[in-house]
């Protein structure tokens, strides 16, 4: 079976990933198992009941018992297997233990926050203990997207203006690509994250300093540094490439000109506000898809970001 799964399913590696791959197996397996046995017998009865001269003539057969019971009792038995393995499956994906630790999840265009209980915030990178129940609380800011796991083999939809919920227990430290498996907008194959699986006591140490940043660093840099963990650089290039949104290159007090024909100076304050509230101030030729960071990054982190879009020519 482990040979198996690596030509045909990614690494297993939750508790619950045998048990869905089992299920999996169990499909495909009794439906390759019938179509042979219904294409074998196509192929025997067409030859044995084959017209061998024209005086041939079909009999007339209006039923047989058995053979009417037996075809529908067999798939019965295999749909009532089948339904109830799926639902003792699905009820133990959904119900996640009580000693489970709860991370709130944000989905947003396109970039996933999460949330931990000591108010920590990491972007597109999701950090959990080993051998721990993990229960994901999760909702998103704009659209519809999809929180998929294929290492844990997790799936749920993610929706705005309500609570959707996953957990997992991983079983060995490494990592794991998160994907958004709801198409939701131009950059929807670009919105993926990483599981980040600690031991226990790694992952108490990166609590306390996960989100913290080198102060040794020039506030340049430290800029540059949250740019790459914040997924700004997925809409937001430092060469002058257009992407999703307008490119940090050149962008320090340059005059920019809005949707409504508004021509401002990006200053500080255009860019934080542009951080904090993105759809205040739309640029020409740009849609308003960008999400907000209220409560994401502090004061101090959108100084030094700007510090960096200013070297930034």
């Amino acid at each position: 079976m482990n040979r198996l799964n690596e030509y045909m399913l990614p690494p297993a590696k939750s508790t619950m990933a045998g048990e869905v791959d089992a299920l999996y197996y169990f499909v495909n397996v009794t439906s390759v198992i019938i179509l042979a046995g219904i294409t074998i017998a196509i192929i025997y009865f067409a030859w044995k009941y084959r017209r061998r001269t024209d005086d041939d003539v079909t009999p007339v057969i209006t039923h047989n018992s058995k053979l009417e019971i037996t075809w529908s009792v067999i798939p019965l038995i295999l749909v009532l297997i089948l339904f109830g393995w799926s639902f003792s499956t699905y009820t133990t994906l959904t119900t996640a233990p009580d000693d489970a630790y709860e991370v709130r999840v944000v989905a947003k265009s396109w970039l996933w926050e999460f949330h931990y209980d000591n108010g920590s915030v990491s972007v597109n990178e999701l950090h959990v203990p080993v051998n721990k129940p993990i229960k994901l609380v999760m909702s998103s800011d704009d659209v519809i997207h999809s929180f998929y796991v294929p290492d844990y083999r997790v799936k749920m939809d993610v929706l705005p203006n309500r609570y959707t919920s996953v957990w997992f227990e991983v079983l060995e430290t490494g990592e794991s690509i998160v994907f958004c498996t709801e198409y939701c907008g131009t950059q929807h194959s670009n919105m993926d994250a990483k599981v980040i699986v600690h031991t226990q006591e790694d992952f108490e140490e990166w609590l306390e300093t996960g989100d913290e940043v080198d102060e040794d660093m020039p506030p340049a840099e430290r800029g540059e540094a949250l740019v790459s963990r914040q997924g700004c650089a997925a809409c937001h290039s430092a060469d002058g490439t257009r992407l999703v949104g307008p490119s940090f290159a050149g962008l320090w007090m340059s005059e920019r000109t809005m949707e409504d024909g508004e021509v401002i100076t990006a200053d500080a304050n255009y860019i934080r506000e542009s951080i904090l509230e993105p759809n205040a101030k739309i640029t020409e030729g740009y849609d308003p898809v960008m999400p907000s960071y209220q409560g994401t990054i502090s004061d101090r982190q959108i100084d030094d970001i700007i510090e960096y879009i200013k070297t930034l020519e």
